[in-house]
């Protein structure tokens, strides 16, 4: 029926035992198969009364007990020393098919002891959008969360107006996050930042236990992870919205999908989220604040890393100052992968920083633009014979120029084209449709949807065409 589940191996100053909320009304939504049997879970299992229980929070799975973690938090640049998990309860922990262990959480499962003063629950629009974003970065190859199923529990959620209440069922590699770290430094808690640091190498970084220095080894791990993971956030165009430190994995997986989205025309300020007023987690500013809470990470490691202080300052300082050539050039591989080209040259960041300002003057589609460029079709949405403005004109030559000089034939160039640069994405236009119509109880827009986006290489006339002026979404929320 299902998989060995196990409790979650914190202390009790680490994470609070407590239920999910009673719900009465559970129905079904949608439950990620293909996942659910990398877990060793039975998809029919998780499909009837007992699984559907289980993913609603009122079965506990081998009598283990769900728990709510303790982490504080950045929150917009201010510290607020506890957050915790106020709407989502950690089921346990068990071991995939490749011997990698997993978290399940629930999400939207009601309130805990960090709840503060909040209903605990969760809408059904973040959960079908956390649902369909989350997957569609994982046929992305992003790594990710994992949605495992949703089901709607039969409450009315009272936002700006009723919604009817859902449930998320999560996988992560684990829910350390930044502000796990910073919860018990702030508290001169070492030992727990110790155990903390065993916990994150065991499960992601397991190289580090054999270095002369483990815990400086975790810290420039969880740096190249993250320099990899905004590099390709920003390869597709992929805006967070909340990048707090509460929301930022130490394993280098993308969480917490809130008020994000995907561009559409180009903008390097472009901001959705509808909290982040003075643009702090803007498209072009991920890098940037990516750093900045890594700075935050290292200043809780700061003991551990050497009891002298100025010299754990000075591998802190050293460390941190990989990010951002660890970052430019994993985002320099991966556009020039995007642009047909195979070997780095020195005009490259030139070439990338040009095509983005005729992107921004004209108001290009992020996705479609690049897609365009590998079939060879005009970028204007015009045919190939129609002219193009100057600048496009001039930067379609140079990148012409360029492609000469790479090893790679005309093929094998459109060939890495066509596998770097999807067609498809979870266009924010057709998630809002997908929600819109699932609050009437209408699912069938979100199970195509989800079943497009999870094959976005292949080329489709409906999915990948932008939105009209009428359907732009223009603010994204983050559903609490």
């Amino acid at each position: 029926m299902s998989a060995p589940l196990r409790p979650a191996p914190f202390p009790p100053t680490m994470a609070v035992q407590t239920d999910p909320a009673r719900f009465t009304g559970l129905r079904g939504i949608a439950v990620n198969e293909p996942l659910a049997r990398s877990l060793g879970l039975s998809p029919d299992w998780l499909k009837s009364d007992e699984g559907l229980a289980f993913l609603g929070g009122q079965l506990r799975l081998n009598d283990v007990a769900p728990v709510a973690q303790a982490y504080a938090g950045h929150q917009f640049g201010q510290f607020v020393p506890q957050l915790g998990d106020g709407r989502a309860h950690l089921l346990g922990v068990l071991t995939d098919c490749n011997g990698r262990e997993k978290d399940i959480q629930l999400k939207g499962s009601g309130p805990t002891p960090f709840s503060r003063r909040g209903d605990g629950l969760a809408a059904l629009g973040p959960v079908l959008r956390e649902y369909l974003v989350s997957e569609a970065m994982a046929a992305l190859h992003v790594p990710t969360t994992r949605a495992l199923s949703a089901v709607l529990t039969g409450e009315t959620v009272w936002r700006d107006r009723p919604q009817p209440g859902a449930v998320l069922a999560r996988v992560a590699a684990s829910h350390l996050r930044v502000g796990t770290f910073q919860y018990f430094a702030v508290r001169e808690n070492s030992e727990a930042i110790g155990f903390l640091c065993d916990m994150a190498i065991a499960r992601h970084y397991p190289c580090a236990r054999e270095a002369a220095h483990p815990v400086r080894a975790l810290y420039d791990g969880v740096v190249a992870a993250q320099a990899r993971l905004i590099a390709q956030w920003m390869s597709l165009g992929f805006i967070h919205g909340v990048m707090n430190t509460d929301n930022m994995a130490i394993s280098g997986e993308t969480i917490d999908y809130g008020p994000c989205a995907f561009l559409d025309s180009y903008s390097a300020g472009k901001v959705f989220s509808s909290i982040d007023r003075n643009g702090r987690y803007a498209y072009a500013n991920q890098p940037k604040l990516a750093g900045w809470n890594l700075a935050r990470l290292a200043e809780t490691l700061l003991p551990l890393f050497d009891p002298d202080e100025d010299k754990a300052l000075d591998h802190a300082q050293s460390a941190l100052g990989r990010f951002l050539p660890l970052y430019t050039e994993a985002y320099d591989d991966l556009m020039r992968a995007k642009l047909g080209l195979s070997q780095p040259h020195d005009d490259d960041p030139a070439l990338i920083a040009a095509l983005l300002a005729c992107m921004e003057t004209h108001q290009l589609d992020w996705t479609l633009t690049f897609r365009r460029l590998a079939r060879g079709e005009n970028l204007l949405d015009a045919s190939l014979s129609d002219a193009m403005p100057d600048d496009l004109a001039s930067w379609m030559s140079r990148w012409q120029a360029r492609r000469a000089l790479d090893p790679l034939s005309e093929a094998e160039s459109q060939a890495l084209m066509l596998k770097s640069n999807p067609a498809v994405i979870a266009r924010n236009h057709r998630i809002a449709e997908a929600i819109e119509a699932a609050e009437t109880g209408d699912f069938s827009i979100f199970e195509a949807l989800l079943t497009r986006i999870t094959r976005p290489f292949e080329d489709d006339a409906t999915y990948e065409r932008p939105p009209e002026d009428a359907q732009i979404v223009r603010a994204t929320f983050c559903g609490t």
